[in-house]
C-alpha cells in the first residue's frame, strides 16, 4: 500500500513529457513508457519532489479525496516510475 506519509519523488532515471492528453513518463533504465491521462495526477507527480510527504503534494494541488490518487500512486511505484526520496 501506498505510503502518503512518506517522500517520494520521480526515479532519477524517469523524464516526464508534458502531452496534450497529460504526460508521458519513460524509465531510461528499465525502458518502460507509462501515459498518464489524469491531469491531476500529473501536477502530483510532477510536484511529488518538492513537498515532504505525497499526502502534502496531493494538498498542494488541491485534491481532498487521495483514495483514487493513493492507486494511481501507487502503480507508479509498483512500475519504479516514483521512488522513495532520501
Amino acid at each position: 500500500m501506498f505510503d502518503l506519509d512518506a517522500r517520494w519523488q520521480l526515479h532519477p532515471q524517469v523524464a516526464l513529457r508534458p502531452e496534450p492528453f497529460g504526460a508521458l513518463l519513460y524509465h531510461f533504465g528499465t525502458r518502460k513508457l507509462s501515459f498518464l491521462k489524469n491531469l491531476v495526477v500529473v501536477e502530483v507527480v510532477t510536484a511529488i519532489g518538492e513537498h515532504p510527504t505525497a499526502r502534502a503534494a496531493l494538498r498542494a494541488v488541491g485534491v481532498e479525496d487521495v483514495g483514487m490518487y493513493t492507486k494511481a500512486l501507487d502503480t507508479l511505484v509498483n512500475s519504479n516510475m516514483l521512488v522513495r526520496a532520501s
